[in-house]
C-alpha cells in the first residue's frame, strides 16, 4: 500500500482532508492502479494540496483557482488512456470554478471529481464559502445569511451521471465509493463532508464532525462486486439494487429505504431535498446512470489516445489541410 502514498500531510492534524487521502489511497491499493496511469488534478485551497498526499508516482498539476476542470478536460481529450482524479474544495469548485465545474459535468468528462467539502475559506482564515448553510456559525460567532449552492443538487440538475456524498470520517463508505466512481464512464462526482477542525469544527458549524455524526443518513451502502463466473446478480430480500457499470462490473446496494432508485433522477432529486429539510445530510451513491456516453463517446473521438497517434497521421500534409479548408469555404 505505501506505493500509493505521497508526501507527509502539511494540512492541520485532525484535518478531514488527510481522511479522505487516507480512502483514495485504500481505494487505489484494492483496484491495483499503476501509478504512472493515474493523472491527478486540483486548484487552489486546503484541498488542492490533497494530490501530493497520495501516488506519489502519478501525474499531477496543480493548476490556478477554479480551473482545474479546464485542464482536467484537456488533459483527458489528449490521452483517454489516464485515469483521472480531480480534487477541489467548495471554494474551488463552488465559487470562482463553479462555472468550470458545471462544463465539465455537462460534457460528462471521464473522471474521478471529489469535492473536500468544509464550508470555509480554510486558507485565508475561516470566511464563510459558497456551501455553508443557512445559519451556520463560523467560529466568532456569526451566522451566515446567504442560501449555499448544493454541489449534490446542481450536479443533478446538470444531468450528472454519477453523483454520490459521503462523510470523511466515513471510511467504511467512502472507499467503495471512489471505487465505483473509477469504474464509472463518464464524470463521477464525489462531495466529501470533510470537517475543517481549525476554523469550522465548532459548535453551531454544521460541516463540523458532531453535526456531520448526527445528522449523516445513509441512503446507500456500497460495495463494488466485479464480475466473476460465480456471480449471479439476484435480488436480493432487502431489496438490494444492482447497478452494472460501463465495464461489466456491479455496484450492490443493501438497506436502501423503500422504493428508492438511484437511476431515477427526478425522484433522488426530490428525495434529497425532502431529507434536507429535514436537516438530514443523505449519504452513498445517490444517482448513476451507466448508460450515458462520455465526452469521448460524444465527440465521436478515436480509442487511440491523441498521444499514441503517429505524427503522419495527426499531420495529414499541405493537400489534407487545404481540402479541409474547402469544406469551409
Amino acid at each position: 500500500m505505501r506505493a500509493y502514498e505521497g508526501a507527509m500531510s502539511t494540512l492541520c492534524a485532525g484535518c478531514g482532508h488527510d481522511s479522505v487521502t487516507a480512502a483514495i489511497v485504500r481505494a487505489a491499493w484494492k483496484l491495483s492502479i499503476e501509478p504512472h496511469k493515474l493523472a491527478k488534478f486540483s486548484g487552489i485551497g486546503c484541498s488542492s494540496k490533497t494530490p501530493t498526499y497520495f501516488v506519489s508516482g502519478a501525474h499531477g498539476f496543480n493548476s490556478a483557482h477554479g480551473r482545474m476542470p479546464a485542464i482536467a478536460t484537456g488533459a483527458g481529450a489528449a490521452n483517454r488512456g489516464l485515469l483521472a482524479i480531480g480534487i477541489s474544495g467548495d471554494g474551488d469548485s463552488l465559487s470562482i470554478g463553479i462555472g468550470q465545474l458545471a462544463h465539465a459535468i455537462r460534457r460528462n468528462l471521464n473522471i474521478v471529481y471529489i469535492i473536500e467539502n468544509n464550508g470555509v475559506y480554510g486558507l485565508t482564515k475561516g470566511q464563510f464559502s459558497a456551501s455553508a448553510d443557512i445559519g451556520s456559525k463560523s467560529k466568532k460567532g456569526e451566522a451566515n445569511r446567504i442560501s449555499p449552492i448544493d454541489p449534490v443538487m446542481l450536479a443533478l440538475s446538470l444531468n450528472a451521471t454519477f453523483v454520490a456524498r459521503s462523510f470523511s470520517g466515513d471510511k467504511d463508505q467512502l472507499v467503495p465509493i471512489i471505487e465505483a466512481a473509477v469504474k464509472h464512464n463518464g464524470l463521477a462526482l464525489i462531495d466529501v463532508i470533510s470537517p475543517c477542525v481549525t476554523f469550522n469544527d465548532h459548535e453551531g458549524s454544521t460541516k463540523s464532525y458532531a453535526y456531520t455524526r448526527k445528522h449523516e443518513y445513509h441512503v446507500t451502502d456500497s460495495d463494488v462486486v466485479f464480475p466473476m463466473d460465480e456471480i449471479v446478480a439476484n435480488i436480493g430480500i432487502n431489496g438490494a439494487t444492482t447497478v452494472m457499470m460501463h465495464d461489466g462490473s456491479l455496484i450492490k446496494f443493501t438497506h436502501t429505504p423503500e422504493g428508492y432508485d438511484p437511476r431515477d433522477r427526478a425522484k433522488v432529486f426530490a428525495y434529497l431535498q425532502e431529507h434536507q429539510q429535514e436537516g438530514k445530510v443523505p449519504t452513498g451513491i445517490l444517482f448513476i446512470d451507466e448508460s450515458a456516453p462520455d465526452m469521448h463517446g460524444v465527440m465521436g473521438t478515436g480509442d487511440i489516445p491523441l498521444t499514441q497517434v503517429p505524427f503522419s497521421t495527426l499531420c495529414p500534409g499541405t493537400a489534407g489541410l487545404e481540402k479541409l479548408q474547402e469544406e469551409f469555404r
